[in-house]
This record gives structure tokens, sequence and C-alpha cells, in this order.
């Protein structure tokens, strides 16, 4: 089985686990499906807040989580070396809300939400593809959560490049 059948298949069952009824998410995994995310650079709250979104709400789907894992996964491995970081960024790290730059409101967090969802240091409250996120990235040319975080990845820091892309996106 590859990585990702078997992200698919934690997907699944823990998507049923929900619907089921089970609200507590860490009864879910068992100790081989935690050594699995943590090779993928996963947390089990990033999964469990796809699995509720996509419950409650409809989205995003299985495939949209999928994409943003291989995203992670890619970073843990190439950037990273396979060495998880240590640090957690916290709400009290990211800009507010209405923060702009270059004319353009929330991309700072969004920017540093990636930026950390990249390096797997989100706190487990927060959630990079969030509902926040999801109408930023609509609002501005329907763009794709794992080819935000391919572009603010390829930016490596520089915040304009990653509003260039947003408004071409949006033009």
């Amino acid at each position: 089985m590859t990585w990702n059948e078997q992200f698919e298949e934690l997907f699944d069952r823990c998507l049923s686990a929900y619907q089921g009824g089970n609200l507590d998410f860490m009864t879910y995994y068992t100790p081989e499906d935690l050594t699995f995310l943590t090779g993928i650079g996963y947390k089990p709250r990033e999964l469990f807040d796809f699995i509720e979104d996509l419950a409650d709400e409809g989205v995003p789907a299985r495939s949209t989580a999928l994409l943003i894992a291989a995203v992670r996964r890619d970073y843990l491995l190439t950037v990273q070396k396979g060495e998880t970081s240590s640090r957690q960024i916290s709400r009290e790290d990211v800009p507010s809300f209405g923060e702009e730059f270059e004319g353009i409101a929330y991309l700072p967090r969004i920017i540093a939400k990636a930026e950390a969802k990249l390096r797997g240091e989100l706190d487990p409250d927060m959630m990079f593809g969030c509902g926040g996120d999801r109408k930023f990235l609509r609002e501005n040319g329907n763009i794709h959560p794992a080819d935000f975080l391919r572009h603010v990845w390829a930016a490596a820091g520089n915040p304009s490049k990653v509003a260039e892309f947003v408004r071409n996106s949006a033009s």
C-alpha cells in the first residue's frame, strides 16, 4: 500500500467513526496510525479537523486533505530531511484576521499559517484550510489550498511573491 492509499483508508475510517457519533478523535488511531501520521508530518488533530469540516460542512473534500498532506510530507522529507520541528505556532503568533499585505486583507495571516503548516508547527487548535482560509482562497481566484501551500513554499519567505500569485489568481 502506498502512503496516499493508507491516508485515504485512515481518513475514511476516521470519517465513519465521526459520523457514527464518536467525537473523541484520539480513539480513532491505532499506534500504527500514529506512526504513519508522524511519518508524513501530520498531527492527529489535523486529520480530525478535515474530517469534522467535511462531515459538518461538506468541504473540504478528502482529496483536498490528501493534497495538503502531500505538500506537508514533501516539505518534511525534502526541506526538513525528515526531522520534525519542536516549535509550535499559536493563535497569538499569527497576524490578526484584518491585517493586510500589499492591500490584500487576511494575506499575512494565511501566509503565516501556511508557513507553519509546511514546517508542522501549527498549534493543534489551528487549522490550515479552515473556513476563513477557504473563504479567502475562494474569493481570490478559487485557489486550491495545496496550490497555495506550494506557492508559499516556493516564495521562500517573500510575501510579495505570494501576493503576486494571489493577485494573478484573482484576475
